[in-house]
């Protein structure tokens, strides 16, 4: 039910088609982001990362932390988790950031000149730390770029086709 209302509201308050989107799909990579981090949704992104069609789930979780769970559209595979912090001087992404916050936004723009619209600092589940910068480019929409804190190298990169909930 809680899945149904969901797929509802973003169909309602969505003015991006979501043709592509079945109940069904959203409902199996609902299940299944919270199956591993258990907790309230707060954002729901759909977007294309390497040609494929991926649902990020940002979760509040019960563990008190914050958690990006991707999964795949098509087979409901959970493909990422990360966990979000607050802040860079989070002494645990702080610990491993050797590139700044700004060195970090002049290679998100060199590659995608635009505004940027938020920054998240992220703990990769292997370790890695990373700045994921999301930047409104005018022409293309909306693109992510993440950064690796440590070696500045493009880690990924997407482009969100629509977004709901808080930011």
């Amino acid at each position: 039910m809680r899945s149904l209302f969901l797929f509802a509201t973003l169909l309602a308050a969505s003015g991006t088609v979501l043709a592509e989107t079945t109940i069904q799909d959203f409902d199996r990579c609902l299940t299944a982001a919270l199956d591993k981090r258990p907790g309230q949704i707060v954002k729901v992104e759909y977007k294309i990362e390497d040609k494929r069609h991926v649902y990020e789930f940002d979760i509040r979780g019960r563990d008190g932390f914050n958690w990006d769970v991707e999964c795949l559209k098509n087979t409901g595979d959970i493909v990422e988790i990360e966990r979000e912090v607050a802040y860079a001087n989070d002494p645990e992404f702080k610990a491993k950031v050797k590139l700044s916050e700004n060195e970090a936004r002049e290679i998100a723009l060199a590659k995608f000149p635009g505004e940027i619209v938020e920054v998240e600092y992220e703990l990769e589940s292997d370790g890695r730390v990373s700045y994921e910068f999301d930047i409104d480019t005018n022409n293309d929409g909306e693109i992510k770029i993440e950064i690796d804190a440590t070696t500045g190298e493009v880690v990924e990169i997407n482009s969100e086709i629509w977004q709901i909930g808080l930011e």
